[in-house]
């Protein structure tokens, strides 16, 4: 794949695309800025850019702003962010978009270069790969009552792109028992079939609006 990495910590920065690199992937650009990374994805048109979140000037949310922008303006190109933050308002944000090629990563808790690769090329061919973490923090945000336990566990594991088979493995139940929870979890959020949005982003963002 031709990947872009934005990321103010140039160890770090450097490390990455040696290491994307070594495992076959082509870098065309890696830079520290959200304004060199929205100059660099113009250019070169990779199929991902990994983004951290904090980004120079304000080291607050740029990477966050800046996903968003490729979003709207090359939907073509997938998204990692990559990073220490979750940043709540941006990151819901970007959630209200359509998933396919869509990532959150915790960089601390990437703990396998193995399984930083997976969740790349699954993202370049399109799929959506959120930590389960991640979505946890976006949901301590809103009101999760109208769900059991068990329904906020399969939630999680949804956002984090697990297919109905890894999560009944995960959670130790039947594929059939996941079903009826996936199901369960859209009837009580309302939520219909709307093409080109993934039901179970919506049902995050849901929570997040209250």
């Amino acid at each position: 794949m031709r990947l872009i990495l934005a990321d103010d910590a140039v160890l770090l920065r450097e490390g990455l695309a040696r290491l994307l690199q070594d495992a076959g992937h082509e870098v065309t650009a890696a830079v520290g800025d959200a304004d060199a990374l929205m100059a660099a994805v113009a250019e070169h048109r990779p199929d991902v850019a990994v983004i951290d979140v904090r980004m120079p000037p304000s080291h607050t949310d740029e990477g966050l702003r800046a996903a968003l922008e490729i979003r709207e303006r090359w939907p073509g190109v997938g998204v990692l962010v990559l990073s220490q933050y979750v940043e709540q308002t941006s990151a819901a944000k970007l959630l209200a978009g359509p998933s396919e090629g869509l990532g959150y990563l915790l960089k601390d808790r990437v703990s396998e270069v193995a399984e930083f690769l997976d969740a790349l090329e699954r993202i370049g061919a399109g799929g959506t790969v959120f930590d389960p973490d991640v979505v946890r923090r976006l949901l301590a945000r809103a009101p999760l009552n109208t769900l059991s336990e068990r329904e906020r566990a399969v939630l999680g594991h949804l956002a984090a792109g697990m297919v109905n088979t890894a999560i009944a493995e995960r959670l130790h139940i039947s594929q059939s028992t996941v079903e009826k929870h996936v199901n369960a979890i859209f009837d009580k959020l309302g939520l219909a079939h709307t093409p080109g949005y993934s039901r179970r982003v919506l049902a995050i963002l849901r929570y997040l609006n209250g």
